[in-house]
């Protein structure tokens, strides 16, 4: 029988490559803390070069071009990564695993038991040529056509291909204190971001600190986003699509005596956000409901909102690299949509004097640039605000990923003109 962290690693990417969806959320829960962290090394490594770890195998096949079932794509995929990439794992375990994983009537083919066998034997003779062999493989491989619109999208000058193997960087972790001076052990602060902390290298997660609610786990993007410059002192604040809870949490923290309202449509999402903003201890109204028809229900306007609309996630693809394969099947034209939508239902509950803070974590200009130019047209009465500092956009933040450590986002604030 496989090991744990082998086996969750062969769902994930049965998921991704099998199903063309996104790696689960939990997918790795139950392991334990060395197996998730082995899980987790395999499938990034796994997703992110799953494109030459196939070409590699090709032309070693007795029948090339003839295409292998995907349990045993799979447990080759596995096995090589550990034998390129991964030095502490044995030769024979990364072989007999795979083995092992093959041979799984639900996660492998059976037959192809001598076949994985002769092949990952064969590369474990010298695991550094076979890791040489795989890195002087085309990094194009790995790049397929919705990868290359992102990198495209972010593109801001210079060499694309060290973007694109920043891109195809596993993130670090980064962290938002919730509760004052409770910061453990192992993280360290963020220099140039006030208030955002990394996990120091060999230090164990704080799953405690998580666990209580004492801190929150927060892109550094996200983070820098919600320092936006504004001296308004608001009384109602609206974060209109909420979950999971991580912006909702830094509203309450910076405007702790407004009013909060957190909406958010699907009723499993909500259900998790109450349950994060409890541990938090954060106070909000949930409202759980469709954004832009609870908006256009009327009320009391706000004086500050929050838009995080849905969109395609391109600017996560260094935490979600499945993003680069299965991308393609998202509709890009419909989220477009639904977020003029919400645009066009939370600008005329906005206060006079207020703001409204747009953001998407997409690298693509219809989700972002696009809302920003017909909004700048359609509604003169609303302007712009500087929000960020320069080196991040100023009016509109869009960090550089070329030099940014963060997710890529695209966002931009206006305020309401005071009635003359």
């Amino acid at each position: 029988m496989p090991s744990p962290s082998r086996s969750a690693a062969a769902r994930a990417l049965h998921v991704v490559f099998g199903e063309g969806a996104r790696v689960p959320e939990g997918w790795n829960a139950g392991l334990s803390p060395a197996d998730a962290a082995l899980a987790q090394a395999m499938l990034g490594l796994a997703i992110r070069r799953w494109g030459r770890l196939q070409a590699f195998v090709e032309p070693r096949l007795k029948t090339p071009g003839r295409g292998l079932p995907m349990g045993t794509r799979v447990s080759l995929a596995l096995g090589l990564v550990q034998l390129a990439w991964l030095p502490g794992v044995a030769d024979f375990a990364a072989v007999s695993e795979a083995v092992e994983l093959v041979a799984d009537r639900e996660l492998g083919f059976p037959p192809h038991r001598g076949l994985v066998n002769a092949i990952l034997r064969a590369a474990a003779k010298d695991r550094a040529a076979t890791a040489a062999a795989l890195e002087a493989l085309p990094a194009a491989l790995d790049r397929p056509q919705f990868a290359g619109r992102i990198l495209e999208a972010a593109w801001r000058g210079g060499d694309r291909e060290v973007l694109w193997a920043r891109l195809q960087t596993e993130p670090g972790l980064n962290f938002r204190e919730v509760r004052p001076g409770t910061v453990p052990a192992g993280l360290r602060a963020d220099p140039s971001l006030p208030g955002a902390w990394s996990l120091e290298a060999a230090s164990e997660f704080p799953r405690a600190w998580l666990a209580e609610g004492s801190g929150m786990v927060q892109d550094r993007s996200s983070q820098a986003l919600m320092q936006f410059r504004w001296e308004g002192a608001p009384e109602r604040i609206l974060d209109a699509c909420a979950a999971p809870g991580g912006k909702t949490t830094a509203l309450a923290l910076r405007y702790p005596g407004a009013e909060l309202f957190a909406v958010e449509k699907a009723p499993k999402r909500a259900e998790r956000l109450a349950q994060t903003l409890t541990l938090r201890g954060v106070q909000a109204k949930l409202v759980v409901e469709d954004a832009a028809a609870w908006l256009r229900k009327g009320g009391k306007p706000f004086d500050l909102i929050l838009l995080d609309a849905p969109c395609s996630a391109s600017g996560t693809l260094r935490k979600h690299p499945e993003l680069a394969w299965i991308g393609g099947a998202i509709d890009r034209a419909r989220l477009a949509g639904l977020q003029r939508d919400l645009l066009e239902a939370a600008l005329p509950r906005l206060a006079p004097g207020g703001l409204l803070i747009y953001a998407v974590c997409s690298v693509f200009p219809d989700e972002g640039a696009a809302h920003r130019a017909w909004l700048r047209e359609a509604h003169p009465e609303f302007a712009e605000v500087e929000a960020w500092p320069a080196e991040l956009g100023g009016a509109c933040f869009e960090p550089d990923l070329a030099v940014w450590d963060g997710e890529g986002f695209q966002a931009f604030a206006v305020t309401r003109a005071q009635p003359a």
